[in-house]
């Protein structure tokens, strides 16, 4: 009889990556499949002087573990920064750090096969059969094991009417570096977007945009560029505490307190906010021309081609009024979806609980909910904000949530699941 892993990961990203480190060093045994041919974390939004948004402490294993030696503090000491992270004195760190972290990870981990993508999930009772392709041969591999855990990410999220067009002149902000050159070499580059990534890609162009002759202008569709709540008891939405309350509320009940904590998930870095008003200021000093436009509540419904470049379909929502813009080149950092691939729909569609179209039904500790009972698990990363909050898509309660899986999978104890987490309390039911 083949073996019959304890686990096998689909997609190594952070999430997986992490779920990996923990269980390198256990008894468990398991195997991650990742269809890139090596590790690399967001490639085309590493600009730098970019910061992690996270602080450091959010690492594979510190929250679980922090004698583990896949810690960021323990990757400082084998690459010898130990000195110069002491004295640059910032929680956050580069964005070109963490991906060399977690390469520096990945290297490590006897368990990852990378160059092999998952083609197939087969429910086998009391097993799961994967079906992985290796890139370069071809070649099918069939692995067994008693439970799965699927971080298959995001996919770039474009909306109908803005896909097609040449890459070098429209793209997703994933793309932004591999088609930097392009947008430098424009006389009008036009940002479409109000998170993080568009703020990052607009000020970055700032910081390289040297000719006279070029502008940049900014789309946001919120009110304003409003900062991301970084209030230390807004932060306890991310805690252990607030998941577990969280999780029991219905599904309405989730929904509206997803709208209650919109600043904590859409607002921007208040260093970058900083950095762009400080750049402005010195730039327009003396009267100079700043060659930026920066318009809120601007919603952009189309992309039309035309000889000079595109003209952009606009509505500034709050007037009511509609409008067409002239740009060059148009970077689209309007975010990303849930990736759930097609074999997932196709063996497991009928077979899950469903909350509402595109919400499948997902237990506390991670795993989705069958319409039989079964010990054999379907753990997943993916497509979780509805069911387990704002705190699903943070680096820092990634490694809460690997602890639960771990935990699950073992049926004991492997790593202690931290308890009050948060000075709030959320839940009064166990008042009378």
């Amino acid at each position: 009889m083949s073996k019959i892993y304890d686990v096998i990961g689909i997609g190594v990203g952070p999430y997986n990556l992490g779920l990996a480190a923990l269980l390198e060093d256990t008894e468990l045994d398991a195997v991650f499949f990742e269809k890139t041919p090596e590790f690399v974390w967001h490639p085309g939004m590493l600009i730098e002087r970019m910061d992690l948004q996270v602080p450091f402490l959010a690492d594979l294993a510190t929250f679980a573990d922090p004698k583990s030696r896949f810690t960021f503090m323990n990757y400082l000491y084998e690459k010898d920064r130990m000195f110069p992270f002491f004295f640059h004195q910032h929680f956050q760190i580069p964005r070109q750090e963490y991906n060399d972290y977690l390469q520096w990870a990945a290297d490590q981990i006897s368990t990852i096969r990378f160059g092999h993508t998952v083609v197939d999930v087969i429910d086998q009772k009391d097993h799961y059969q994967v079906v992985a392709e290796e890139t370069a041969t071809g070649e099918k591999v069939y692995v067994k094991a008693k439970h799965v855990v699927m971080g298959t990410g995001n996919e770039p999220l474009v909306l109908d009417g803005m896909d097609g067009f040449p890459n070098e002149d429209v793209m997703h902000s994933s793309r932004y570096l591999f088609e930097k050159d392009h947008l430098l070499k424009a006389k009008h580059v036009t940002v479409v977007g109000s998170g993080q990534s568009a703020l990052e890609i607009f000020l970055d162009l700032l910081e390289e945009q040297e000719r006279q002759d070029m502008k940049v202008t900014l789309f946001t569709r919120t009110g304003g560029l409003f900062q991301l709540d970084q209030a230390k008891f807004a932060q306890e939405m991310f805690t252990p505490g607030y998941v577990d309350y969280f999780h029991q509320l219905s599904l309405d009940q989730r929904k509206e307190a997803l709208d209650t904590l919109k600043p904590l998930r859409k607002g921007i870095d208040p260093d970058t906010l900083t950095q762009l008003y400080t750049k402005l200021y010195h730039r327009t000093a003396g009267g100079e021309n700043a060659r930026i436009l920066i318009q809120p509540m601007t919603e952009v419904n189309d992309i039309e081609a035309d000889e000079d470049g595109y003209l952009l379909h606009c509505r500034q929502w709050q007037e009511e009024h509609d409008y067409t813009y002239s740009t060059e080149k148009v970077v689209l950092a309007t975010g990303y979806k849930p990736h759930i691939p097609d074999w997932f729909m196709d063996r497991f569609q009928d077979a899950i609980e469903w909350e509402e179209e595109g919400m499948y039904k997902v237990s506390r500790d991670y795993h989705l909910q069958f319409k039989d009972e079964r010990e054999h698990h379907f753990f997943t990363l993916t497509n979780l904000v509805h069911s387990h909050g704002a705190g699903a898509t943070n680096l820092g309660l990634s490694v809460h949530r690997n602890v639960h899986i771990i935990n699950t999978i073992a049926g004991r104890t492997v790593y202690k699941n931290q308890e009050d987490t948060s000075f709030q309390q959320f839940s009064m039911k166990h008042f009378n």
